[in-house]
């Protein structure tokens, strides 16, 4: 009898040539058009798969098999506005658009999984029920899931799973951990409203760039002043604009940055801190501040019995298995798992022979495609373990 591994890498060939078409074909958050048709296509080839299409504005939902228990497992199929620069024969075919974050390869490794169970059921092998999430618009908030969330995709549904590639991890080493995984991204910008005039007078002028400079310094020691060392948080500047000549002292200035949390609480109190800030620095000045705070996906918190079940999927397989350190990226699968207990892992996908140890959103990022065979082979295993199925 073949192993879940070996009945896996029997798919790698398929889940290959379908990513590479995805990979050639993307389209960016909330244009998804094609690859909506793409896989709702895909889908319609199984006669006894319960399809709901547009749910949550571009989403999709294949459901198989009936009863309890009922598992659902999502993939997201969004690609980035970032031009490809790799030399490969299936690069991407749309300018300044690419999939570099490996979610053509989370849509391929679904389909996989599709025709394994669509298989086990004609054969009445499959004890329970199984719902594929196809979600668009990972990559730009307010995303996908909240949406398809509120569409009842997760109606009946007893828990949900997730997984990323992760190209900064060895290729088939998986990774997870009970509570934080990942944060939430909050993004600012503050605009600083003063009084442009010649640089050889600023006694005239209310120079919004020096305000912008006090500004960064004070509120970048929040985290390490006013927030506990025990609660993860981080404030990163992106971008400081201001100006038009080196002699001339500008009327504006804006900084634009992130903040990364994992509790509620913690982003509540920094948002505090950032509004006074602006407001009482600018103020000092004789300038007037502004402040833009949107707050960004919650963060992935993994429910403590679903982390547990993957990390027994991954040593049960044999894959190398690790305690994920929590990672101060943004990423929606947790509104999934704020509605239904679940979790959410990490599939390495890197491997330097192979070029593809870019980091996520990279011109040049690439996966090694071996990775979904041992991302398939996990939500094989876990649903055997959630005693969906027993693979022969």
């Amino acid at each position: 009898m073949m192993s879940i591994s070996d009945i896996a890498e029997t798919l790698l060939p398929k889940m290959t040539e379908q990513r590479r078409y995805l990979h050639m074909h993307p389209e960016v958050s909330f244009q998804e058009e094609e690859t909506y048709k793409y896989i709702l296509k895909y889908l319609q080839q199984y006669e006894n798969l319960k399809i709901r299409e547009n749910v949550g504005g571009q989403g999709l939902l294949a459901t198989i098999g009936e009863g309890g228990p009922h598992i659902a497992i999502r993939a997201d199929f969004d690609a980035l506005p970032i031009h490809d620069e790799k030399d490969v024969p299936y690069k991407s075919t749309v300018p300044g658009v690419m999939h570099a974050c490996g979610h053509d390869g989370h849509t391929s490794t679904l389909f996989a999984l599709l025709d394994l169970l669509a298989e086990q059921e004609e054969s009445g092998n499959l004890k329970g029920t199984v719902s594929l999430i196809f979600q668009f618009a990972e990559e730009i908030q307010p995303g996908g899931a909240v949406s398809m969330v509120r569409d009842n995709v997760l109606e009946g549904v007893d828990k949900v799973y997730g997984q990323h590639y992760w190209s900064q991890y060895p290729v088939h080493t998986v990774k997870t951990k009970p509570g934080p995984v990942i944060s939430s991204p909050d993004y600012f910008v503050i605009t600083i409203n003063g009084k442009g005039g010649h640089a050889a007078q600023p006694h005239d002028s209310v120079d919004p760039v020096l305000i912008a400079a006090e500004m960064i310094t004070n509120l970048q020691s929040v985290v390490s002043r006013q927030i506990s060392p025990i609660d993860n948080a981080v404030v990163t500047f992106g971008k400081v604009r201001a100006g038009t000549a080196f002699n001339i002292i500008p009327d504006t200035a804006e900084i634009v940055g992130t903040v990364r949390t994992f509790k509620p609480e913690i982003k509540d109190r920094i948002h505090e801190i950032f509004q006074k800030e602006v407001e009482y620095t600018a103020k000092k000045r004789g300038a007037e501040g502004e402040l833009l705070y949107n707050y960004g996906y919650p963060a992935v918190i993994n429910h403590e019995d679903e982390a547990e079940v993957i990390e027994k999927a991954a040593l049960e397989l044999g894959l190398p298995f690790e305690t994920a350190r929590p990672l101060m990226i943004g990423e929606d699968f947790s509104y999934y798992i704020q509605e239904k207990p679940g979790a959410f892992f990490l599939t390495g996908s890197g491997n330097a022979e192979k070029n593809s140890t870019y980091v996520h959103h990279h011109s040049m990022f690439d996966l090694d495609e071996d990775a979904m065979v041992s991302g398939l082979s996990m939500f094989m295993k876990i649903l055997e373990l959630e005693g969906v199925i027993e693979w022969n």
